[in-house]
Parts: structure tokens; sequence; C-alpha cells
């Protein structure tokens, strides 16, 4: 009787005292290990969100930088910095972020977001340290911009990549932590930040200049591209510390992506944002590029400070519009709210092309319009266009057709710029207003019928059906990372497949 009350007896001293304790410790610890790994995948979130904004500004910032540069190289090189020098090295990012936008939309899709976003980090450091320590052989004007063009390439590539590394990366993060506001929360973090980049580029050059004086222009623009080594830099950390997304940890395809099955499924929405982008970019790159150009001519005097002073104004007019688009994508939905921004296109681009002789000459006036023509960019396709390229697919191939989207609209961006000198000498500076207004009311048809709008959809919707369709098409293949891979295959019955996504 005695040993089997003392049976019990050590089994509660064994639970009580806190020295011979063992409440399974494997459980604890499993515990302990999921409640961490929910407070890194939160803060992660957060932090891939904003570094989504920190990277993109970089972005913006290296878009804009050859505005007041174009004008130092052609007050320094006159006879050497000719337009075709000048459109040569401007469109040397347009190629890189092409190739950058296809490959790293790629990238992002089989790699993961966190190696595509380091890459294209480590690219625009590259690009703008080469860019800043740029000579020409034995002082060769013509030498330095091959070197500048070369440079401004691989810079080009990081820029480019960053748009659908950013934008994925930022879009899903949204999904996950404020599904409501994704809309909002994603164009402060994109758009709002890239067009942020052309003040910031002016007022970083009136900066300088001011410090430098007019009579070092050399140490002006080589301090303007220095400035563009370290914006990239400040975001690296948090990029190497983040994690994936849920929505990419479980819907990641990585090996074996059905792209045919992909074009078939998604050719219409492609060729709306693909579309859209190409008409947007080709009006508001050339018009971005060479605005500081453009009001150059307008102030007959040609000071440079005065010029940067109306192009800091300029730029300053184009922002609201971010906020505007941002306010009304909720409220009128994406595809109203791109539709709205072409418009503006249309209005602004025609009034100032039909009176470009009278307008130009009250310069404030000038300004004015030419500045709430490129906010109603803003407003519409710019806001709108990275948001619907973002939402429109499912996560396994979101960076893909993001990049190709953005690609195309790159494309659209260099042969804007190609054409444009052409286009002012040979039919006049008017025209270029005016096919403004042309490629404003072809964005209207082309959003209209093609892009679809996904306002407040949870992004995983669409990866279910997504997830079905292929199965039911014969697909099979591992879905997924980690932890949290899936084999979907067309044996798969509807409820099985549920289960698994």
């Amino acid at each position: 009787m005695s040993a089997e009350k003392d049976v019990p007896a050590l089994e509660e001293e064994q639970t009580t005292d806190p020295r011979k304790v063992s409440v399974k410790p494997r459980e604890t610890n499993l515990k302990v290990l999921a409640n961490d790994v929910a407070e890194r995948e939160s803060l992660s979130a957060w932090l891939t969100i904003c570094a989504a904004g920190f990277g993109l500004i970089s972005d913006g910032y290296q878009n804009n930088l050859m505005t007041m540069s174009n004008v130092i190289f052609k007050t320094l090189y006159p006879e050497d910095y000719t337009s075709a020098v000048s459109t040569r090295v401007s469109n040397a990012l347009l190629v890189g972020a092409v190739i950058g936008q296809i490959f790293v939309g790629l990238m992002c899709d089989r790699a993961g977001r966190k190696v595509a976003l380091v890459a294209t980090t480590l690219l625009i450091v590259l690009g703008a340290t080469l860019g800043t320590a740029a000579h020409g052989a034995n002082g060769s004007a013509q030498g330095l911009f091959w070197f500048l063009t070369f440079a401004r390439g691989i810079t080009g590539i990081g820029v480019g990549g960053e748009y659908p590394a950013s934008s994925t990366s930022a879009s899903e993060a949204a999904n996950e932590k404020t599904q409501k506001n994704r809309g909002p929360v994603f164009i402060m973090v994109t758009n709002f930040v890239l067009s942020f980049g052309g003040p910031l580029a002016v007022s970083v050059f009136l900066i300088v200049l001011s410090a430098a004086g007019e009579n070092h222009l050399q140490t002006v623009w080589r301090a303007c591209f220095g400035v563009g080594i370290f914006l990239p830099l400040t975001v690296l950390v948090f990029r190497l510390r983040m994690l994936s997304s849920k929505l990419y940890r479980k819907g990641a395809i990585k090996r074996g992506v059905p792209y045919g099955l992909v074009i078939k499924r998604y050719w219409h929405p492609l060729i709306g944002t693909c579309g859209a982008w190409f008409l947007y970019d080709f009006v508001t790159f050339p018009n971005g590029v060479f605005s500081g150009t453009i009001i150059s001519s307008v102030i007959h005097d040609g000071d440079i400070k005065k010029t940067a002073e109306w192009q800091l104004l300029l730029g300053a007019i184009a922002l609201p519009g971010v906020f505007v688009g941002a306010w009304l994508c909720n409220r009128l939905g994406r595809r109203n709210t791109m539709i709205l921004g072409f418009s503006g296109y249309l209005v602004f681009g025609l009034t100032i092309g039909l009176a470009y002789d009278k307008i130009t000459n009250i310069v404030p006036l000038f300004v004015v319009f030419y500045g709430l023509m490129q906010s109603f960019g803003n407003l519409g396709p710019g806001d709108m266009l990275g948001l619907t390229s973002s939402e429109s697919y499912a996560t396994p191939v979101r960076g893909t057709c993001y990049g190709l989207s953005a690609a195309i609209g790159k494309t659209g961006a260099a042969v804007g710029t190609q054409a444009f000198t052409p286009i002012q000498n040979n039919l006049g500076k008017r025209w270029t207003f005016i096919i403004a207004a042309i490629c404003g009311i072809t964005g209207v048809l082309v959003t209209y019928f093609f892009v679809p709008d996904m306002t407040g959809i949870d992004l995983a919707d669409e990866d279910a059906k997504f997830m079905k369709y292929i199965a039911k098409n014969g697909w099979q293949g591992e879905v997924g990372e980690d932890d949290d891979k899936a084999l979907i295959g067309s044996y798969a019955s509807e409820e099985a497949l549920e289960e698994k996504i």
C-alpha cells in the first residue's frame, strides 16, 4: 500500500518542483518558435512595404537624373553632345531597364523575391558608381559619353528589375497586412516615390549647383551621379533580412511553369497592361527626360539655375496627382481612375499643342499646364498601371507578367525618347503635345476594353482560381516552397485541390 501511495507522490513532486519539471519541452519550443516566426513574418511584411518605397525612390532619382544633366552636358560640350549622343545616353537606362524587367521578373518568380531585390540593389550601386567615375581616354568627350552609356545601361538593369521585384513584394505584403487599403498603400510606396524622384533629383542639383557654382559644372554632375550610389544602399540590410510573403511561399512554382497555359489564361489583361504601359511611357518618359531642355528653350536666356527652378515647379505640380489617384483608386475603381488620367493627356495635350506659340510666351502658364498634364498622368496610368499589373495575375507568374508589362512600357519610353527630337525637328514642338493627346485617347480605349478591375479582391482568390485552372488542364508539379509545398496534378479532385491551396 505504501508503495502505491509513493508513486503518485513522486509524480506530483516531479510536476510541481521547478527543478525537476519537464512539461513537454518540445511542444514549448515549437510554440516559442511559431510565435517568433509569426512576429518575424509580421515585421517582415511591413519592412517589405517600406523597403519597396526606399528602393524605388532610387529608381525615380535615376529616371530623372538626366533631366538637368542633359542641360549641363549641352553647356560643357556644345559640339560633342549632339541630339544623337543625348538620346543614346538617355536611352541606355531604358534599354537596361527592359532587360532588367524581363529577367528579374522571371527571377523573382523562380528564385524568390528576396534574391531579386538584393540583385537589383547591387546592380544600381555598381552602375551609379561607374557613372560617377566615368572618363574618356585622354580626356575624350566621346569616350566619356560612351562610358556613361555603358554605366547607365548597368544602372538601368537594376532600375528595371526593381519594378517587378519591389512592386510584387509590396503588393503581396500589403494584401497580407491591409487588404482593403492595398491600392493606396501600394501607390504610396511605388508611384509616389518614383514621382518624387523628379523633384528630388532637381533639388539635389540645385543644392550642389549653389554650393559648387556654375563655374564647376563637372563637379556638379558628378556629385549628382554620386548621390545615386547611396540611395539604394539604405535598403540593402532590410532586404537581406526580409522573408518571402505568405502568398509566395504557398503559391510559388519554381520548376515547370506552364507558360502556355499562362498566356492562354492571361492574354486579355496582358494586352491591357502592356498596351497601356507602352502608351503612358511613350508620353511621360521623354517629357520627363527632355523637360529641362523644353523649359530651357522657352526661357530665352537659357539660364541653368532658372531652368532648374522652373523644372522643380513642374515636378511639384505633377506630384499631387499621385495622391488624388491613391484617393480615387478604391472609390472609382482601378480602371475608371486610369481612364480619367489618360483623359487628362487628351485635354492638356491638345490645349498646349494647339496654342503652343501663344502659351510659351507666358512661361508660368506653360509650366502650370505642362505640370497638370503630367499630374493627370500620375493620377491615372502612373498610379494604376503598377497596381493593376500586380493584381491581375496569380502569384506564381506575377513577377513575370508584371516585368513583361513594365518592359513593354519601357520599350515605349525608348521609342518615345528616340522619336522625340525628330518629331520636334520635322513636325514642330507643338506636335510632341498633340501626339500625347492622341496617346491619351488610345489609352482610354485600351484601358476600357482590356484592363481588369481587381478593386477590393483578395489576391489569394486569383491564386486559387489559377491553381484549379492549371490542374484541370493537365499540369502536374510542386507548388510553394519549404514547408508549404504541395503537389498539384490533373488527377486532383476539386475538394483535394482546395485543401492544398
